[in-house]
């Protein structure tokens, strides 16, 4: 069942629209990331879902019923913010019960909710500390305890994880999807962290310029991208862009990329005559020492390791850029870089895209 739909939502204040006809369905146990940079709207479309905010159009319905005019405290919406938010002369055992004692929850009742929800989140054992005595972490997972321990309908995390460090937020991206679907809550998660929204969501809409631009599961944003715009915001480093031209030829096809014609599939025959862009991520490009039939020449400028992999830096014989990542062994055969190596990849794995509206050209199959 569709536990919280959003239809045709648009807001907008003094200085001008923030949302624009923003339609979004979460089913319960679901956990649907609202992906984008900062300033799209993802904070104001919470709000709305919570009723701070009330949308200038369109309507919010929770559990079938219209919610759009109703109050915050009729929604059964829980909230965690990136900055905590907790009361500092509270304790953490105040700040959790907060939620049931607005509700006049029997004592014995509130004692037992907030016992079994800190025990669930490791930290039980601060529940007389005020917020000021607990590390980043603790105040991250008290925050989160006191949005679920209502057990709301709706649970909304904004960027819950921004302000703990990066050894905790790995952690949590691992122990959040099970935590959470423990509640069977329908939840949005908003962050402007590719690697936390491919981690966390079921599905992810990601949200520019207050427009929903795409919603689909993890897998498919990130191998179909519906524009340039979206291609550059997943992966690192950022996907290879390359002016290409489109030639049919019989049944098949050819794109010329760094001078060299690569066959592509005959399904992209309808965007013979525009004007190209292909799209190649970087660990689709494959980089070897040595020359093989289909590999096109390139100086290797530079190599700088990147976590466990490294991104090599390539230049072309007219002077193109190509980034390729290899693992960390791999990469020692490289050196500091600076040498001629040969560049291949998958002509499947080339994206097409418009030059000049930037979307993608999906084949067509007939």
């Amino acid at each position: 069942m569709t536990s919280l739909e959003l239809r045709n939502v648009s807001k907008g204040f003094k200085s001008g629209k923030v949302l624009d006809d923003v339609s979004l369905s979460v089913t319960a146990g679901e956990i649907v990331v609202v992906f984008g940079p900062s300033g799209t709207g993802k904070t104001v479309l919470l709000r709305m879902i919570a009723g701070v905010h009330y949308p200038d159009t369109g309507t919010i319905a929770i559990d079938g019923e219209d919610v759009t005019e109703a109050s915050p405290e009729a929604r059964g919406v829980g909230m965690a913010f990136q900055n905590f938010a907790l009361f500092p002369h509270f304790s953490t055992f105040e700040n959790i019960a907060s939620p049931l004692e607005a509700r006049e929850t029997p004592a014995s009742k509130v004692k037992e909710q907030v016992g079994a929800i800190a025990r669930m989140l490791k930290i039980d054992h601060v529940l007389g500390h005020a917020p000021r005595e607990l590390s980043n972490g603790q105040k991250q997972r008290t925050a989160l305890a006191r949005a679920l321990v209502a057990q709301p309908k709706v649970l909304l995390l904004d960027d819950p994880l921004r302000n703990v460090d990066a050894k905790l937020r790995y952690e949590m991206r691992m122990e959040l999807p099970r935590l959470l679907r423990t509640f069977n809550a329908a939840v949005i998660y908003v962050t402007q962290d590719y690697k936390e929204a491919m981690a966390l969501g079921d599905r992810i809409a990601v949200l520019r310029n207050g427009r929903i631009e795409q919603w689909a599961m993890p897998t498919t944003v990130y191998r179909e991208p519906v524009s340039i715009e979206v291609a550059r915001l997943f992966g690192d480093p950022t996907i290879n862009l390359l002016p290409c031209k489109l030639e049919m030829n019989g049944a098949g096809g050819q794109v010329t990329v760094f001078g060299r014609r690569v066959p592509i599939s005959g399904a992209y025959a309808h965007a013979v005559g525009r004007d190209l862009v292909a799209g190649l991520r970087p660990e689709h490009v494959v980089v070897t020492e040595t020359e093989a039939p289909d590999a096109m020449q390139f100086d290797l400028d530079a190599v700088m390791p990147v976590n466990v992999r490294s991104v090599l830096y390539l230049r072309g014989a007219a002077g193109e850029e190509l980034l390729a990542t290899v693992s960390e062994s791999e990469s020692a055969r490289f050196g500091r870089g600076q040498r001629k190596v040969w560049v291949r990849f998958a002509p499947g794995d080339l994206l097409l895209f418009d030059a000049a509206s930037g979307q993608r050209i999906a084949p067509q199959v007939h």
